[in-house]
């Protein structure tokens, strides 16, 4: 197939359904909307490896629990202390839309170093933004996670940060065995 497109998730066998029907529905679906010639296009479906480094998962997380009910105080604070302890640098999510009564407002949560200009925020920040419905109003959710240096590439950026500094360990040197002084011209 010519052109391919990967579908990355927390729950793949949702995506790809019974006997991988649902994922030919989508397939189908996508060379159907965009006027693909058939079995041009082959969808994967992969599963996030480090869901608790993935913005995106974890927006669709704190979606969920407030849809469930659960107090926004305590679902923005369970999502961060769960991307904090997957091994990110920083973490900050930010909750805005009438949370509580009739006045909007926005929670901003954050632990931990978080980046905000220069370039290595591309390579460095993962965000994503999500909308949750709710009988008073819709609630709008921003989740920016910060990768830590890896030189792997696994769970993190290769490239380190430009600030980062390594002191190297000191060289081996014989201690003099009396006193010297030295000249300067």
């Amino acid at each position: 197939s010519s052109g391919i497109n990967a579908e990355y998730g927390t729950k793949t066998q949702s995506v790809l359904g019974s006997n991988c029907r649902r994922i030919r529905e989508l397939n189908a679906l996508v060379e159907k909307r965009f006027g693909f010639p058939k079995d041009t296009i082959g969808l994967f479906a992969e599963k996030v490896q480090f869901r608790g480094l993935s913005a995106v998962a974890q927006a669709e997380s704190l979606r969920y629990k407030l849809t469930y009910g659960l107090p926004v105080r305590k679902a923005c604070y369970g999502v961060l202390r769960f991307i904090m302890e997957s091994g990110a640098k920083g973490a900050e999510v930010v909750v805005s839309g009438k949370i509580k009564g009739q006045r909007a407002k926005s929670m901003k949560f954050c632990d931990g170093l978080m980046i905000h200009s220069g370039d290595p925020v591309n390579q460095y920040v993962d965000d994503a933004v999500r909308h949750v419905q709710l009988p008073q109003g819709v609630l709008g959710i921003k989740v920016k996670i910060m990768m830590n240096h890896d030189p792997q590439g696994k769970i993190g950026p290769r490239k380190p940060l430009p600030d980062s500094v390594t002191i190297s360990a000191a060289k081996e040197e014989a201690p003099p065995l009396q006193p010297y002084t030295e000249t300067r011209v």
